[in-house]
């Protein structure tokens, strides 16, 4: 068995990264920007006022003092021409702002009689201007990789950015394998399970950005798995789960081989989750085999299957990322491989769940946490800070 660590160095030398492909900017959102994208634009591109008022020349302001309003500017309609000291133009929020003015009063501090404005005694000191560039100029980029979200999309129109480079969402394959599985919705026969992993597993890697897809079940003998194996097609990642492990209905691995994997391990000292096996198949697409126990792996597809699609996807070679928070209660100490262990965080305080037997996916669900406990740790009294895993 190889530790936890390891088997990440494994994976990781296995992963390719993914090309590059250009989409529309309304289909931009949840991608990994791939390139660094530039402003072709200013914003704002003219000095605009930040408030509804009038426009007029700092110099000589004082309270009391009138002005003659020569104009008017709003919102996509420029004043056409420029103001002088004595003179005002009535501005809205989001106007350019005339030529010569440099300041705008609110209207709440102005009285107006006609085509004159006089100053209120308890003037406003803002300038109420947003100049030309404050927000960003030409040529400023948005640093890759990253994933967009709305304020990034919003922010690319804004530079008048219509297409974005993303790297093109991987390709995954899921194949659950058993004689005793059935489909949801199906009616298992009296030694029959749901199919349950491969469905959440999948919406785990759409969440991540993959196009994920559900191979049909494969039966626990040669002919099925082979044709399971030829539905792969450009799959960039194969994930089979159960039939990983040493029993004689576990031919998996052993048919896979058979086609012509390259492995790179098998068994990982962890649980749940330690009959894992990686490698490349003859096409060149990674294969990840997953163990059949239901915790078990989506467990692994936390630890082990996202940082490949994260790494897939042109970000850093990393462990998924962990936070930390203090027990609640006593933990007991651990055996020899490291403990992923179900648990639920709230203000600050992770409670472990007294059940972690890996088939138990109704504690899975009300889990927000997997514990990670370091091989043989002592016991931890209460209030020990611990890292986890968010779920």
């Amino acid at each position: 068995m190889i530790s936890v660590a390891d088997a990440l160095a494994h994976l990781f030398a296995l992963t390719k990264q993914l090309p590059v492909e250009t989409v529309p900017l309304s289909q931009a959102n949840g991608r990994m920007l791939a390139q660094p994208v530039r402003a072709n634009r200013d914003q704002p591109p003219f000095s605009a006022s930040a408030m509804d008022g009038y426009a007029i020349v700092t110099e000589g302001t004082a309270p009391g003092k009138s002005y003659e309003v020569i104009g008017e500017a709003a919102a996509g309609h420029a004043f056409d021409g420029s103001v002088a000291a004595g003179q005002a133009v009535r501005i809205f929020t989001g106007a350019p702002v005339p030529e010569g003015a440099d300041r705008v009063i609110i209207q709440e501090d102005v009285t107006r009689d006609g085509n004159v404005i006089t100053l209120s005694r308890n003037l406003d000191k803002g300038f109420h201007i947003r100049p030309l560039g404050g927000d960003f100029k030409v040529g400023q980029t948005i640093a890759a990789p990253r994933v967009l979200r709305p304020s990034d999309i919003a922010l690319m129109a804004s530079m008048n950015i219509a297409e974005v480079p993303v790297t093109r969402r991987p390709k995954v394959a899921i194949l659950s394998t058993g004689d005793e599985l059935v489909m949801p919705g199906e009616t298992p026969g009296p030694d029959q399970i749901i199919a349950s992993n491969s469905f959440g597993l999948q919406a785990m890697l759409r969440d991540a950005g993959c196009e994920a897809r559900l191979l049909p079940i494969a039966r626990d003998n040669r002919a099925s798995l082979e044709a399971a194996f030829d539905l792969i097609d450009d799959a960039d990642l194969l994930i089979t789960i159960g039939g990983a492990s040493v029993g004689d209905h576990d031919l998996v691995g052993d048919v896979a081989q058979d086609l012509g994997m390259q492995r790179s391990f098998y068994k990982i000292a962890m649980r749940p989750g330690k009959p894992l096996m990686a490698g490349t198949l003859a096409n060149g697409a990674m294969m990840i085999g997953l163990p059949g126990n239901p915790v078990s792996a989506m467990v692994c597809g936390h630890v082990f299957v996202l940082p490949v699609i994260r790494a897939m996807l042109g970000l850093s070679e990393a462990p998924t990322p962990r936070l930390s928070a203090t027990l609640a209660a006593r933990m007991p100490k651990n055996g020899p491989r490291e403990h992923y262990m179900r648990a639920h965080v709230e203000h600050g305080k992770l409670s472990l769940f007294d059940n972690q037997d890996s088939s138990l996916l109704s504690i899975l669900s009300d889990a927000n946490a997997l514990l990670v406990c370091a091989p043989n740790a002592p016991d931890w009294p209460a209030g020990t800070t611990v890292e986890y895993i968010p779920i």
